[in-house]
Order: C-alpha cells, then structure tokens, then sequence
C-alpha cells in the first residue's frame, strides 16, 4: 500500500517538479498506513489546509481509513479524484489533494488573492449602483446573481487553454434568452484549441472574429447592473476568470452610443443627451472633411464675410488644407494615446499642456490656422464623448476616409462617405443580428430602449431582436397606468 502510495506522491512530484511552491505533508495514521497532504502554498491558503485538514487528522489519526476520510475534512467542497491526471488542475485551482492508499480526495482551500470590489471607474455614474467586477469568476458570478434572483438564470461552464484552463462562465435566462445563439456560443467555445486565455477580449474575438469588422462586434462592461440589465432583455453574458470584465452578446452600434446607464435619467431629460451624442458621433467623424470641402471646392456654401476672415486666417500657411488638417489630427492622436498610456495622475494635465502649447506654437510659426486648430479641437473634444477604445478606432477610420474622399471631390466626396459608412454599418453583424439595429432593420422595442428612452411602464415588451418568447417583462392594466400617470 505503502508502495502505491509513494507512486502517486512521486508523479505529482514529477509533474511539479521545480515548482518550490509545492507542500507535501505526511501524516501517520497508524502503523500501516500515511495520510498524505499535498498542495500550492501560492494558491492554497495554508490556513485553510491547517484547519479544514490536518488538525483533524492529527487529533484523530488513529480513527481514519479510506471509508471514512471525507468525515472527517471541515471543508465545505470537498471532491473525490478518480482520474490521478486531474490533481494538476486540482492543485493549480487552490484544492489540497489528500491521499490516503489508492484514494485521492481534493479540499477546496483557495487562497484569498483578490482584491476587494471597487467603484467602477471607466463607465462611472453619478446615479445607480457603484459596485464593479473584480478578477475572481465566483465574485463576479455573485454580483450577477445578487440583483437576479431566479432559478431561470442558468450558467454553462467551461474551461479554455491548455496551459490556462482558464474557467468560462456563460450566463443566460433559459426562458427569454435564444437557446440556439447560446448553442452556438458554445459549440464555437468547445473547438478552441489555444495554449491560454489571459483577458476576455481574446474570448470575444474567437466568437465574433478580430478583423472582420472596424466596429466593436461585442461589449464588454465593467458594472453588474447592466449586464443584469442585458440578461433581462435576453442577451448572453460570458464571464472570464481572472478578468474584470464581461463580454455580452450580441452588441450593437447604438450600445456603444448610448449606454446602459441612461436608464438611471428620467427619459424626457436623458433623451436630449442621446441625441447630443449622436451629434457628437458625426461631427468627430465628418467636421475635419467639411472643413476642408468647404475651404477647397465649395466656398460658395459660407458667407463672403466668413470666407474672406478664413482666407486672412490661412496666409502664410505654406501647406494645402488636407495636408494641415492631417499633420494636426496626427499631432492630437499623439496627444491621446500618451494621455492613455501616462498615470491617470499627470497623463490629463501633460496631454492639456501639450495641446496648449503646440496649438500656439503651430499658429505663431505658420504651421497650421486658428481656424484649422478649432476644427480639431471640436473634432477631438466630440470624440471624448465615447469611451470604448475600438469605437474611437472605428471613428479614426471613418474620418480619414471622409477626409481623402473630401480632398478629391469637395462636398460630393463628403456625400460618399456618407453613403459608405452607412453600407459598412449595416453590412456588419454580430451573432447574426445586423449591427445597425435597432435603426436598420427597424426595431420599436429596442428602439425605445436605446436609441431613444421612453417612460417605464411603456416599457413593457422585449426586443424580439434577442428572443422569440416571453416577449412581455411588465404587466399594467390601463385604468392602473391612467391613475399613475395622475399621480
């Protein structure tokens, strides 16, 4: 028995070897038999191992065998080993493997290693909750499950990576969400063959595809509230470990225009800033190629007045309009990503100081027009409205294609642009919805949740965008809703 038993400490031996984290202690039950205790003291609380384990077996050696082991174990999971290959993942996921003969028993006694939950920081509001994911699965799966309570609410588990086995959690309502877009997250899921998975953007980009669209193809959010939000409209969530994000699918244009926290606003007041932001989407994505339209080709479109200040404004400028506009835009592209890359602490103040300074020098030395300088600015300061980083991108994009088509054909070029950034929009998909929804195809429903917000008791229906059943989320007489609306 002895022997048996020395064979399997030797393999985990084996299999651990230059791994100084690995603990083994052994315990004489009784004259013929040892108790066995192995684990990573860098996952593994050792606390934990002493209460949960060896101070029972110590007290009481003499009383356990193989048919009564597990009773006396204090902790609360505790899982039997039949497969000698599966202590690798035992072990690295913060269980103490106990071996006593040929049975291999693992304790869950999981370090505590997270850090505690904080505010979210980048999707911050001023009304609802202030609660946001950490790194740890189990943590953020209860942030979920603590604003829904229902035994609808179903999870699937997986595990990607070969080296990682990083644990996947995807979340959604049986009874609203489309099982068959949930099947095919997970079928997509089961065929990954990759040595590790380290973020959930990686997880997002195995199901939707990285270069198939400019666009941000899925979401990932920071608060719980939404996507508890998401999940009772019949979207899928997928939670990865040791990431503070989730991915929800599907997403569209409009999620990142306009997002969840709006519903914390009255609607008459929030619907103005929705529109303010669909403003501020097109006039960073087309006020540099107007700018030089305008200035080029159709100058019969500005007042004389204005025109003649502008042409003031521009001598001395050795460099054509487009020239001009581009070495700016490159200039505050530069500006942006040291503000993004710098602490949060100074990178704000040295990015405003840069802005400052080189806006003045460009003017002073001829370089660029106070003209040309506003123009950017408004450009730029419309463009901090979004904080997704892929929809800035996909913004760069569009607006150095306005900007070429613009500098060949005047407003005509403009109008192309125009007309291809609406063909690429609803030529994109995400989970096989078009992008443009709930605009292209037209959707009342989602609509009047995104696009814009209407009251809550009109509010009542789901998007049938996202599921086929169980279409009604609130129910209200209208003699009822006639005496609340008199208040």
């Amino acid at each position: 028995m002895v022997k048996v038993l020395n064979k399997i400490v030797n393999r985990i031996k084996i299999m651990f070897s230059k791994s100084p984290d690995l603990v083994v202690k052994v315990i004489d039950a009784n004259f013929f038999s040892k108790i066995y205790v192995v684990y990573l003291e860098t996952v593994t609380s050792s606390d934990k191992v002493n209460e949960y384990i060896l101070k029972e077996f110590i007290l009481k050696k003499n009383e356990v065998n193989k048919k009564n082991i597990t009773s006396y174990v204090a902790g609360a999971n505790v899982k039997k080993i039949n497969n000698i290959d599966l202590c690798e993942f035992y072990l690295t996921n913060g269980f103490a493997i106990v071996i006593m003969g040929n049975c291999l028993f693992g304790v869950e006694c999981r370090a505590d290693i997270n850090r505690s939950i904080t505010e979210a920081k980048v999707e911050s509001s001023i009304n609802g909750p202030k609660d946001a994911f950490v790194e740890n699965i189990q943590i953020n799966i209860g942030l979920i499950k603590r604003r829904l309570k229902s035994s609808k609410l179903k999870i699937e588990n997986l595990y990607l990576g070969r080296k990682s086995l990083t644990n996947i959690s995807i979340m959604y309502f049986d009874d609203v969400a489309d099982l068959e877009m949930v099947k095919k997250i997970i079928d997509k899921l089961n065929i990954v063959d990759i040595d590790g998975i380290v973020d959930s953007s990686t997880v997002g980009f195995l199901l939707t595809g990285e270069n198939n669209s400019i666009y941000p193809t899925f979401m990932e959010t920071e608060r719980p509230d939404i996507v508890a939000k998401c999940l009772l409209e019949g979207k899928v969530a997928i939670v990865v470990d040791t990431t503070s994000s989730v991915i929800i699918l599907p997403a569209f244009f409009i999620d990142f225009i306009n997002p969840g926290i709006d519903n914390y606003n009255k609607s008459k007041n929030v619907n103005f800033i929705k529109i303010l932001r669909f403003t501020a989407f097109l006039i960073s994505m087309m006020a540099p190629a107007l700018y030089i339209a305008v200035m080029n080709y159709n100058q019969e479109t500005i007042p004389t007045s204005l025109l003649i200040n502008f042409a003031i404004e521009r001598g001395g400028v050795p460099f054509p309009t487009i020239i001009e506009t581009l070495i700016m835009l490159f200039v505050c592209e530069i500006l942006r990503e040291s503000d993004l890359r710098f602490p949060s602490s100074y990178g704000s103040a040295i990015s405003i100081l840069g802005a400052i300074v080189l806006g003045e020098a460009s003017v002073s030395a001829g370089i660029a027009s106070p003209i040309t300088i506003i123009v950017i600015s408004i450009t730029f300061i419309s463009s901090l409205t979004f904080t997704n980083i892929e929809l800035n991108n996909a913004l760069r994009y569009f607006r150095i294609i306005f900007i070429v088509l613009a500098g060949l054909f005047g407003l005509y070029g403009v109008t192309l642009g125009l007309f291809y950034f609406l063909i690429y929009s609803t030529s994109t998909y995400s989970m096989n919805i078009n992008y443009f929804a709930p605009i292209s195809p037209f959707n009342k429903e989602y609509f009047f949740e995104s696009v814009l917000k209407e009251g809550v008791l009109k509010n009542n229906k789901r998007s049938s965008l996202f599921t086929k059943k169980n279409l009604t989320k609130m129910k209200v007489k209208k003699w009822k809703r006639f005496l609340y609306w008199l208040g």
